[in-house]
């Protein structure tokens, strides 16, 4: 019993003694990427690891051209419940919070932003940025509007002003922004951020008051997981463009040359890659279409030699395609005029060159085998009236002939049955 006492109580102290070495400090991420699901995980795990190592606040260094609205309201959720205080620091110097990236900043416990940033700029727009008819642009002006009141507010910030980002698309330097109260510090890095927060007392969203000594605390850098950098990767729009394309392209090959595995299992791979990403952001699905509508373009023009009529025709549609595959909010969020036509136009003559390749072998004569015998030539050695022997292709065979063959006489195969050829006297 005393022994069982004694590992409990070991137990006890290791355990305190782990929460001591954890406890306090600064976890802090970079984003530094458009705002989709993965920006949204990451921060996410920043926060819990924060609640569970039981620090003093969680760093956020931003720097985004915008993005997803769905991502945005889940970042925020998350910040606004987080039990650890955050700040949203946009840092370094020339970099931007625009879109996205503002109501990030705003619904931060603390607001911050290196000189020389910008930020702003946060009125919504559809999915692509095609016009909206009025009745739709005030909805989403008046639910992203109020969506922003709801936090400015209780932080003490500028509400009318941080209104007008949504409304008027507005922008501030990082002075303006302190000047109008939209942020609380501008601080030329993370050293002179900490001094200038010290000892300040700080509101948080629940209405308690905070005050941080961060001065001197460790800052633990949270990196993105292998599975998270691998996702980010992929959810840039030109990259899956890119994967999507490659895995047809293999999948294509496969198709023209079946057995060959590789190419087969590699394209498996990359269209499931590619469309794995293609469903965490917003996708036409109906731009699929116009894309194998293409790779059909190309098959016709190997197959028909229309001088590249249908050629070109496959690489406009597989570059439409490609445009209009992924439907973002922003520029960073499409797949470029650039990324596209450097994809299809390769794409294309190399489908074309495959498809002439498998063709044009469809077409040969056989050379190989029986069937690579009928219409070689041979030399009768008996008479044939109807059956003898022939000599072709250096080897002795059972012939039979519909009219009387002398011996010597040039003779070419028109069939074969069995061990037995069907000949003809050779013209």
């Amino acid at each position: 019993m005393t022994r069982i006492r004694s590992f409990f109580a070991v137990a006890v102290l290791v355990f305190l003694a782990t929460e001591l070495v954890y406890a306090g400090g600064v976890v802090k991420i970079r984003l530094d990427d458009t705002i989709q699901p993965i920006s949204d995980e990451y921060i996410g795990r920043a926060i819990e690891q924060a609640r569970q190592t039981n620090a003093d606040a969680v760093l956020i260094e931003l720097r985004t051209p915008g993005g997803l609205v769905d991502s945005t309201r889940s970042i925020i959720a998350k910040m606004l419940a987080s039990p650890v205080p955050v700040i949203v620091y946009v840092a370094p110097s020339g970099a931007r919070a625009a879109s996205a990236g503002f109501f990030i900043l705003e619904a931060a416990d603390v607001a911050a932003m290196a000189p020389g940033t910008n930020t702003g700029a946060a009125h919504p727009v559809t999915l692509g940025g095609e016009k909206m008819d009025d009745v739709m642009k005030q909805k989403l002006e008046n639910d992203s509007a109020a969506f922003m009141r709801s936090f400015v507010g209780p932080r003490g910030r500028n509400v009318p002003l941080a209104e007008s980002a949504v409304r008027e698309s507005k922008s501030w330097t990082d002075k303006e922004a302190l000047d109008q109260h939209l942020i609380d510090y501008v601080a030329r890095d993370q050293e002179d951020l900490f001094k200038q927060l010290d000892g300040k007392p700080i509101k948080r969203f629940d209405g308690k008051t905070v005050t941080l000594h961060l001065v001197g605390e460790p800052v633990v850098e949270m990196q993105m997981t292998l599975k998270q950098r691998i996702l980010d990767f992929l959810l840039d729009p030109n990259i899956a463009f890119l994967v999507l394309a490659v895995g047809a392209l293999a999948l294509y090959a496969e198709f023209n040359h079946p057995g060959a595995i590789l190419p087969g299992v590699v394209g498996v791979v990359f269209i499931l890659l590619a469309l794995f990403a293609l469903n965490l952001l917003p996708t036409r699905y109906a731009a699929f279409t116009l894309i194998m509508a293409a790779f059909v373009m190309f098959a016709l023009e190997a197959k028909f030699a229309t001088h590249g009529v249908l050629g070109i025709a496959g690489i406009a549609l597989m570059t439409i395609g490609g445009l209009l595959l992924v439907d973002g909010p922003i520029p960073e969020m499409r797949v470029k005029l650039w990324t596209a036509l450097s994809v299809s136009i390769p794409l294309g003559a190399i489908t074309v060159f495959l498809m002439g390749i498998a063709l044009r072998a469809r077409r040969n004569k056989i050379v190989t085998g029986a069937q690579g015998m009928i219409g070689s030539l041979g030399e009768a050695r008996t008479d044939i009236d109807p059956d003898g022997k022939v000599f072709v292709q250096g080897e002795l065979w059972n012939a039979h002939a519909p009219s009387h063959i002398r011996m010597g006489e040039q003779v070419v195969v028109r069939k074969i049955e069995g061990l037995e050829l069907e000949v003809e006297k050779a013209r």
